[in-house]
């Protein structure tokens, strides 16, 4: 069992930053894949990243190429999302996930359910 715990959303202005963390605990082998996924009101959850617990490759989707950044901290049980140049359609609740499998595409990876845990989200919200 994997419990999942996100952290560091807010209040930011366009063309801020935030950096949110996922706490997770209980047993994630390398192969795990962790994902940031969001969600605005009224609208579909949406792929944000992915990245293997054990690296290797990390996926983006194309609004997050060049401002997000994921990252894991394994000694810390951390996964991270480094958002940069925030824009006002970045307000969303973001969450934490994970899946038991590791992905060859951003098609596979980009899927949500094929996570089989998530956190309950924290909320970030863009100021114009």
């Amino acid at each position: 069992q994997v419990q999942l715990a996100e952290s560091g959303g807010g209040l930011v202005q366009t063309g801020g930053s935030l950096r949110l963390s996922c706490e997770t605990s209980g047993r994630i082998f390398t192969y795990y894949t962790l994902g940031w996924f969001r969600q605005a009101p009224g609208k579909e959850r949406e792929f944000v990243a992915a990245r293997s617990w054990g690296g290797g490759s990390t996926y983006y989707a194309d609004f997050a190429k060049g401002r997000f950044t994921a990252s894991t901290d394994n000694a810390k049980n951390t996964v991270y999302l480094e958002m940069n140049s925030l824009k006002p359609e970045d307000t969303a609740r973001y969450y934490c996930a994970a899946a038991e499998a590791s992905f060859g595409s951003i098609v596979a990876a980009s899927g949500a359910r094929r996570y089989r845990y998530w956190g309950q989200g924290t909320q970030v919200t863009v100021s114009s």
